[in-house]
């Protein structure tokens, strides 16, 4: 099982939300620590900090080039974060487990929904980039939404749109949110993750 080093907020009730923050490449356990307690109020956040090097930036799984993934390694540390999910599930009695990631988090939260459909109830995808075809999985009674940038240079509207729609054709409530610009996180999609978190 992965050792991952992580953050966790204290004080949350046993069967407050588990909300699980995953950065993005060159992050760590501290980039989305404190957004998740703005997000969601009184949810046990937990940031997992990314295992991998990329030249000094952390990671969850390795990548050969831009937008080109190591399956392999995607596979294993696959496998590790669904294992790491479910420890931080069981020490308490969540009412809902809740997963946000942005790019390589984003990546990896999808990974981790492909393998383990029933482990979140609800993930906000924040600029993901899926470049293979995801298996075909139940995602009945779940909740994802989806943010990205018609201009983002990593992550192609169709390529996006492609991934809501195989949410939703998989029987996810999915949504897409759009802003105008590239792979920058902007307050606008913010707002909205927190309706969606909220709703």
């Amino acid at each position: 099982m992965a050792d991952y080093h992580y953050r966790e907020g204290k004080g949350a009730d046993a069967a407050a939300p588990l909300f699980v923050l995953l950065h993005g490449t060159g992050g760590d356990e501290n980039q989305f620590f404190d957004l998740g307690g703005q997000l969601l109020p009184g949810a046990r956040i937990i940031t997992p900090r990314g295992d991998v090097s990329e030249h000094g930036a952390l990671r969850y799984f390795k990548r050969t080039g831009e937008g080109v993934y190591d399956m392999e390694d995607l596979a294993l540390r696959t496998r590790q974060m669904v294992e790491f999910v479910t420890a931080r599930r069981d020490e308490g009695k969540p009412t809902r487990v809740i997963g946000l990631g942005y790019s390589n988090g984003a990546n990896i939260l999808a990974s981790v929904q492909f393998v383990a459909p029933e482990l979140f109830d609800a993930t906000v995808l924040m600029h993901p980039l899926i470049p293979f075809a995801p298996p075909e999985v139940d995602f009945g009674g779940r909740k994802v939404l989806i943010t990205a940038g018609q201009r983002d240079p990593m992550a192609s509207v169709a390529m996006t749109q492609g991934l809501g729609d195989y949410f939703k054709t998989h029987g996810a409530k999915a949504e897409v949110f759009w802003h105008a610009g590239g792979h920058e996180l902007r307050q606008e999609e913010l707002r909205t993750a927190q309706g969606f978190l909220a709703g």
